[in-house]
């Protein structure tokens, strides 16, 4: 999966190459949190030139619709500047969760056309293996 980078409360960072995954690794991310880790994750791309971000949620039970909006609206538009174009996510299996993030994803998309993380290469996949070969 790659060299640990950081490790937090709430997930395990790996880079290795142009990918980086963040493995999450507790039921609920905080929002404080979320944002500290995925700017950790800016830092990485900044000094390693990642274009590929692997977000395995398998271990979310909690579904937290402000952090996916700051996630999407101002983590996203600044990656897409610095290159990162590649997203994969691995979702839980539960079906609610799973359909939080179709009507959160459709919202943000609805509101938001101008932005870039319409242009991005973003898709889903069921393992951290697949999701960094597809």
């Amino acid at each position: 999966m790659g060299n640990l980078a950081t490790e937090t409360e709430y997930c395990k960072i790996y880079c290795e190459g142009n990918v980086c995954v963040v493995e999450a690794t507790n039921s609920y991310i905080p929002i404080t949190d979320f944002k500290e880790i995925f700017n950790k994750v800016e830092g990485f791309v900044r000094k390693s030139g990642i274009n590929k971000l692997v977000f395995d949620k398998r271990q979310l039970k909690v579904f937290h619709q402000p952090s996916m909006e700051w996630y999407f609206i101002e983590w996203k538009e600044r990656m897409f500047d610095l290159g990162l174009r590649q997203h994969r996510k691995i979702l839980p299996k539960d079906p609610v969760f799973r359909e939080c993030v179709k009507l959160g994803r459709e919202k943000i998309y609805k509101l938001n056309p101008q932005k870039k993380f319409n242009m991005m290469d973003i898709q889903y996949a069921n393992t951290i293996e697949e999701a960094i070969v597809n």
